[in-house]
């Protein structure tokens, strides 16, 4: 029998998503967590977050285990559809290095778009789980 359905996958999560509290929420179990950054990205908050390149720049947020239907759930199930998975390089704050998926926004926000909403939510997380500020 075939259990690829439940095989874990590290995923790297910037925003809300972060919260272990929301994932579970979520019906999501966020396994083994991990605080790490992805160097050569810089969060970008509009309506929704996203990282966009940027060498000179670093995000930080939170890697868990879960398996594909539960990221699955999280996005394409949940009309957030507009993001796809893409292979990054996580760096943990114990130094190691390894990949994961993180989801991303096909389009970046435009110039103006912004959600100080969603921010200020982001932000409370980020201290919560002991994070550097995504603002500077």
């Amino acid at each position: 029998m075939d259990n690829s359905l439940n095989r874990l996958h590290r995923v790297f999560f910037y925003g809300l998503y972060m919260d272990p509290d929301i994932l579970r929420d979520k019906g999501v179990e966020p396994r083994n967590p991990e605080k790490a950054r992805v160097a050569g990205y810089r969060l970008r908050v509009g309506k929704m977050a996203t990282l966009l390149r940027d060498d000179d720049a670093s995000a930080y947020g939170m890697v868990y285990r879960l398996t594909y239907p539960e990221i699955e759930s999280l996005y394409w199930g949940a009309g957030l559809d507009a993001y796809i998975a893409e292979a990054v390089l996580v760096e943990t704050l114990d130094g190691a290095v390894s990949p994961a998926l993180c989801c991303n926004l096909r389009m970046p926000p435009a110039d103006d778009e912004d959600n100080p909403d969603y921010l200020h939510r982001l932000i409370s997380v980020m201290q919560k789980l002991g994070l550097p500020n995504p603002t500077g």
